[in-house]
């Protein structure tokens, strides 16, 4: 059955559709027949269709998604490009492409006829359009008064050259936004750096723990939502839930890039969301293997700080990582500090990129910083259990643990550990 979702109060009139719930796995029937009698619905016809998709960060059955997205697009639309949404993550080869998206390597064209792949490729200002500046004005009001900046809006141009631009991810909490998904997919997901950094501080200067896994408009969201309004595209979006650990679907909500993550952020909020009734002092975070350095794996803590008790610790158990940051390394130069550390110290830090400074923070988590003595106190430990040398994490300003001293067995069976399993995607909050 379909059910019909409000996008959001203030707008009423928008409204998306979607199947399932928290307490429901969908068939791959079910997903890819909803996704074909939405689209057969919709007035693609004659147009051209960029497909925003995540890249190998995130979890969602998108080989049978994008088939059923092809399967309803092929032989009604003028064009057709699936764009990896990397952020400023490290690009997809073809063959993590073709595992990506369901095809064999060299063989795209017979799995997807007329269909283009392609990667982000945000470190080339030849991929950008301008879409113009939100101005200091309008951001003072969107930050609630954090930043006051004139904001360019750059975004892939693949985008921009396309009629349809057609979402295609999962909806997950997100340390920097609240809840992932919708808009998202465009700023980070294929943007121009400014505005990456602006959202990315705005969401640093609230701080991870407040802000992550909340499902109403954040600051952060506000933003994107902004830049997103100056896409010329129309914007649609198959926003789901994935059932955590596995690929199956809770839901799938279709309608516009808004609607459609309103409807399902309700659904992740009740799936990925998990409550526990007194903190805890040991945390194991296990790192799965689609995270590929410390940036990426970081999503192992932001997902656990909020159960920690004060003194406690996190340690983040990824024995294949061997890379604090691939596309990042200025990190290095910086280390991982809390917020107060940089704002107290702007004119040192300023001149840094704002994403890396907000990566800071939230690995760091809460703490303190006297700017008078130098004393920088943190609420948690952060420690890897990782395959990069203990130099580099000390030089990080995390700590570090011989990856061969962990007995995950011996943790899960100690009442004063946490073990977490494949960490990353579902957080853990205090009742």
């Amino acid at each position: 059955m379909t059910t019909t979702t409000e996008e959001a109060p203030a707008d009423a009139a928008r409204r998306a559709a979607r199947i399932g719930d928290p307490h429901t796995v969908l068939s791959t029937e079910q997903v890819t027949g909803f996704i074909a009698e939405q689209l057969a619905a919709a007035d693609v016809d004659g147009k051209s269709v960029c497909i925003i998709v995540p890249d190998g960060t995130r979890t969602c059955p998108l080989p049978m998604l994008v088939r059923a997205v092809h399967s309803a697009l092929h032989g009604r639309v003028s064009a057709m490009t699936t764009l990896i949404a990397l952020g400023t993550h490290q690009p997809m080869s073809e063959a993590a492409l073709a595992r990506h998206l369901g095809y064999e390597v060299g063989h795209l064209e017979e799995t997807y006829p007329g269909m283009r792949v392609t990667n982000h490729e945000w470190w080339d200002p030849e991929t950008f359009a301008d879409l113009g500046t939100i101005p200091a004005s309008r951001l003072a009001e969107l930050s609630e008064g954090r930043l006051t900046m004139e904001v360019p809006v750059m975004l892939n141009r693949a985008v921009v050259e396309h009629d349809i631009a057609l979402v295609v991810g999962p909806v997950l909490p997100h340390e920097v936004v609240g809840i992932s998904g919708g808009n998202k997919y465009f700023f980070p997901g294929v943007a121009g750096q400014d505005i990456i950094d602006v959202s990315h501080w705005i969401g640093a200067l609230i701080t991870s723990a407040e802000i992550i896994g909340t499902t109403s408009v954040t600051p952060v969201r506000a933003l994107i939502n902004e830049g997103a309004s100056l896409v010329p595209a129309e914007k649609l979006a198959f926003c789901v839930v994935a059932e955590a650990g596995s690929l199956g679907l809770h839901s799938i909500s279709f309608g516009d890039t808004v609607a459609s993550w309103s409807s399902a952020a309700e659904v992740c909020a009740a799936t990925h969301v998990h409550y526990l009734d007194a903190p805890v002092s040991r945390v194991i975070s296990v790192v799965p293997q689609m995270y590929d350095d410390i940036w990426t794996g970081a999503k192992g803590f932001y997902k656990l700080e909020p159960v920690v008790a004060d003194g406690g610790e996190v340690i983040l158990y990824a024995p294949h990582i061997t890379q604090v940051s691939i596309s990042h390394p200025e990190i290095l130069e910086i280390g991982y500090h809390c917020r107060d550390y940089f704002v107290k110290q702007w004119d040192r830090f300023e001149h840094v990129h704002w994403g890396t400074l907000a990566h800071s923070t939230h690995l760091r988590g809460a703490g303190t910083y006297d700017a008078e003595t130098g004393e920088e106190r943190l609420r948690v430990k952060v420690t890897l259990a990782t395959g990069i040398p203990e130099e580099q994490c000390r030089r990080a300003n995390l700590g570090y643990v011989d990856v061969e001293s962990i007995d995950l067995a011996a943790a899960e069976a100690d009442e004063e550990t946490f073990v977490v399993p494949n960490a990353g995607e579902v957080l853990f909050r205090l009742r």
